[in-house]
């Protein structure tokens, strides 16, 4: 059996470039940035959220009949208006830092989010929101089919996943994405110290050089060594960014902070993966007291979201910045025995940057139990879908990134989604 050129660099780039201790990026590298200077951030709320407790539909009388201990009472939600189903609804309480950015225009929500026949499984979700494809979802991801379409060569930054190990979204045969969760630990890595460290570094680089046109597999890994070399000292530049603002000492506070650190260091990255977990709700949900676990979630999420927004507002780069986030399923509509939800369909999305149209998008369920009610689903106990995800993909890659929706997505989604962006 042959071995492949992808195959082949698994196997030779730690042989051939072992003292440089680099995330496992160099199998591959693929084509440019696309000469585009917008960036996209895409945010995965792990576990299934709620939307139910991040947009509430406080009106609605079977909100709080199906949810006796865990709903939000009407009179603290913030408020944001009505949809196109004239639904009054609120956000959560803890987000006023995100409220504020609706009331400017910059934040969309966009309700009722999923696809048919929605897996309640969390892999099987996250590999269907991943690949964009609910009938495959082992193909390859869709920001990775982004990213194969561009014209090559692409600069090893190109994209930035702030997690360690590779998201689905972003694999695709053809494309290697840099994993960085820590810019203070991306590094040469070298047993010496000072001068020798040095030596040891100029050295390496000088023997990936060395490129013999007559064996094209020991030049293609000694160009991708090169190539990772030559992203140490951008990444140390992110690692030195002062922020405009204070960021919570989260996770996702310090992943969003070294995303504004490689914006306006200029790295040339133009699409980052950014995660935040903690959502799977079986349990003492608690959407009310300071400490309970739905409102901490809304706390991280509200916090860290508003410091990244105000922190590139700041700088002049949040015209050219667009938040995306997802969750691989939304809640069931009643509580359970223990004070929680379990997994169920459709959920919210949020859109935030200085080019969204903001507002309510899509339109509420009604949370009637009936089974015949056709906002719902599985015998009324979950919201259905009303928005295709892939209309939401197709939009951020057409008139976001100026790609083609169609090729990447392998389908024409693009009628009937929110116009956002």
């Amino acid at each position: 059996m042959g071995v492949t050129r992808r195959q082949f660099v698994h196997r030779s780039v730690s042989a051939a470039v072992t003292s440089v201790a680099l995330p496992g990026f160099l199998s591959q590298f693929v084509s440019a940035q696309g000469g585009s200077e917008r960036n996209l951030v895409v945010l995965n709320l792990t576990g299934g959220n709620d939307g139910l407790s991040m947009l509430v539909p406080y009106s609605d009388p079977f909100y709080y009949s199906r949810r006796p201990t865990i709903a939000v009472p009407a009179n603290t939600v913030l408020q944001v208006g009505t949809d196109a189903s004239g639904k009054a609804l609120g956000l959560h309480p803890r987000l006023s830092g995100l409220l504020d950015i609706f009331k400017q225009g910059r934040l969309a929500l966009i309700q009722r989010v999923g696809y048919a026949s929605s897996s309640r499984s969390h892999f099987q979700g996250t590999d269907i929101w991943s690949t964009a494809n609910p009938t495959n979802s082992q193909g390859p991801g869709w920001l990775g089919q982004y990213l194969a379409a561009l014209p090559q060569p692409l600069d090893p930054l190109v994209a930035w996943n702030t997690v360690t190990e590779s998201p689905h979204s972003l694999q695709s045969p053809l494309v290697s994405v840099a994993s960085i969760p820590n810019v203070n630990s991306y590094a040469f890595g070298s047993p010496n110290s000072g001068t020798e460290a040095a030596r040891d570094r100029s050295t390496t680089q000088n023997i990936a050089a060395y490129a013999p046109s007559n064996q094209p597999s020991i030049a293609f890994v000694a160009s991708a060594a090169q190539a990772a070399i030559g992203t140490l000292d951008r990444v140390a530049a992110v690692a030195q960014y002062r922020p405009s603002v204070t960021y919570p000492n989260t996770g996702l506070g310090q992943a969003l902070q070294t995303v504004a650190g490689a914006m306006v260091r200029g790295v040339g990255t133009r699409v980052f993966f950014v995660q935040t977990g903690g959502f799977d709700t079986h349990a003492d949900q608690d959407t009310v007291t300071a400490t309970g676990a739905y409102v901490k979630l809304m706390a991280s999420l509200n916090d860290s979201l508003t410091a990244f927004h105000n922190d590139v507002r700041n700088v002049g780069l949040l015209g050219n910045t667009l938040v995306l986030s997802f969750s691989e399923f939304g809640r069931r509509i009643s509580e359970n025995g223990s004070s929680g939800t379990d997994h169920g369909a459709a959920s919210v999305m949020l859109a935030m940057g200085g080019g969204v149209r903001g507002g309510l998008y899509g339109t509420a369920p009604s949370l009637n139990p009936d089974p015949q009610n056709p906002t719902l689903e599985n015998a009324g106990g979950d919201v259905r879908f009303g928005v295709d995800f892939r209309s939401v993909y197709a939009r951020v890659i057409d008139n976001w990134l100026g790609g083609n929706s169609v090729s990447v997505l392998g389908g024409d989604f693009r009628t009937g989604g929110p116009a956002f962006v």
